[in-house]
């Protein structure tokens, strides 16, 4: 039996799910900015557990600790669609795309509604989008729609930058050979080609981001209020961290330049294998948290502290052999990929050093950008605005929240992580259910203790994504 409160949640869902179209959303009045300034920075694939932050103890993020200690962190926020693209689209347009038949992975809609469209039309006077993560800008897609300015930073990855010469290249030569195929170095050979004209650390490219960034806010910082999304794609496969940051985690890799990234296989990964790919992947993140704060600190110099909001969060996680898995896989929903850091440093300084249990889902993120920046009124969000855990003690948006991707779905609240595929044939890892309460690491399925908490769980996600759900078979 549903609860009233649930009845009415999932009411109110279904209503959000038909919006207005575009032209009423546009014509609806929005208040005025307040004056504040927004910078939204994304690091793609960045684990929570990995910030000193949120309790990691052995990966250095002192920039990221050091703007978690100056503003307010969320300990339970967590993706709504993933990945890449179906995570961005959350982002800029405010809606979830949980409940959607259609294909996740799509440009902006005629009908979308972007956070920098929003900003701009209640008043705010410059917007900029500087990204690497180059499935922004591949062809057909659309996500700089409706900024001012937009800047891509090449070559991450498999974009096709560079075109040869391809025999001058060899990823085999990168990684052991019990890992190769055709198909790692197949992917593997583009990303060696973009970087053959790398010659120093800023030339990486999360470093020219956030030093595009920095030139971006230098040039604009008198035009305020202004809106600035920075979006890397590191920590993101291949992990291939400058040297200095691969050797706070090891001296020797076995490779002058081990390249670890997508086409290797999970039953070719030898235990042997995780504590260099988890040094690979902290280095990472080490890097990252680095050239942030080469960004943060010149927000500071230009005289930006007092007015303007820096957001931090990812799109997700990745395993790093937890359950034989490395990368992140529809079909293993743990809470290393689905949970997001989400950290918020306000210009009010009664902010500071803040840390907020309620859950937030992925599709808060503009109704709350909104908010914090004054602006009221625009309709068709699916999501609440988080801010205001933050600035009400005992608040609360969501009683639980939910996360898809590919075939399978997840539903998290404050005790249970339970995920199962929604697809038949689909079996994945689940069902799989987590105790957070007594095992916050997710070690142990208790699935099979649980039986009416599983029910529940089941019939909740049934109803969320408008499925009938495959018989609960299979166990991680």
């Amino acid at each position: 039996m549903r609860t009233r409160r649930e009845m009415l949640a999932m009411s109110a869902v279904a209503v959000a799910a038909q919006p207005p179209s575009r032209e009423a959303r546009m014509k609806a009045p929005l208040t005025k900015p307040n004056g504040l300034n927004l910078v939204v920075l994304v690091a793609d694939t960045t684990r929570w557990d990995h910030l000193g932050a949120y309790g990691s103890k052995r990966v250095k993020t002192p920039s990221l600790d050091r703007l978690a200690a100056e503003g307010t962190l969320f300990e339970s926020a967590y993706a709504d669609g993933l990945p890449t693209i179906p995570c961005r689209r959350v982002y800029h347009t405010g809606r979830s795309i949980l409940r959607e038949k259609r294909n996740w992975w799509r440009p902006l809609d005629p009908e979308d509604i972007t956070l920098s469209e929003a900003f701009l039309k209640a008043g705010g006077a410059t917007t900029g989008l500087i990204a690497d993560t180059y499935h922004y800008f591949v062809p057909n897609m659309n996500f700089h729609r409706g900024y001012m300015s937009w800047q891509w930073i090449r070559g991450q990855e498999s974009d096709r930058w560079m075109s040869g010469p391809c025999d001058a290249f060899d990823p085999s030569k990168h990684i052991p050979p019990h890992m190769r195929n055709q198909q790692y170095e197949s992917a593997l050979r583009q990303y060696v080609m973009n970087t053959s004209m790398r010659k120093g650390e800023e030339d990486y490219f999360c470093a020219q981001s956030c030093r595009a960034a920095i030139e971006w806010l230098e040039r604009n910082a008198r035009q305020k209020p202004f809106l600035l999304w920075m979006d890397t794609f590191d920590p993101h496969e291949p992990w291939d961290a400058p040297p200095r940051f691969q050797k706070m985690y090891r001296q020797d890799y076995g490779y002058e330049r081990y390249l670890f990234g997508y086409g290797v296989r999970h039953e070719d990964i030898r235990e042997s294998d995780y504590p260099i790919i988890r040094d690979l992947y902290a280095a990472e993140v080490s890097f990252v948290d680095h050239w942030i704060g080469r960004l943060l600190e010149r927000i500071d110099q230009l005289g930006l502290r007092d007015d303007t909001i820096v957001v931090f969060t990812t799109d997700h996680g990745t395993h790093l052999g937890e359950l034989g898995c490395v990368q992140k896989t529809p079909g293993l929903l743990n809470s290393c990929v689905a949970r997001l850091p989400l950290i918020v440093r306000h210009p009010d300084k009664k902010y500071a050093g803040k840390r907020v249990k309620g859950l937030v889902s992925a599709a808060d993120f503009m109704p709350a950008f909104l908010a914090m920046l004054g602006i009221q009124g625009l309709p068709g969000m699916d999501g609440k605005n988080f801010w205001n855990l933050a600035e009400s003690a005992g608040a609360r948006n969501h009683e639980r929240v939910f996360t898809g991707m590919g075939g399978f779905c997840a539903v998290h609240d404050a005790r249970w992580h339970y995920f199962q595929n929604i697809r038949p044939g689909d079996l994945g890892k689940g069902p799989a259910l987590y105790d957070l309460a007594a095992d916050p690491g997710e070690t142990q399925n208790v699935a099979g203790s649980h039986p009416n908490v599983v029910a529940e769980l089941r019939g909740l996600l049934a109803d969320r994504f408008q499925v009938k759900l495959p018989p609960a078979e299979g166990a991680a």
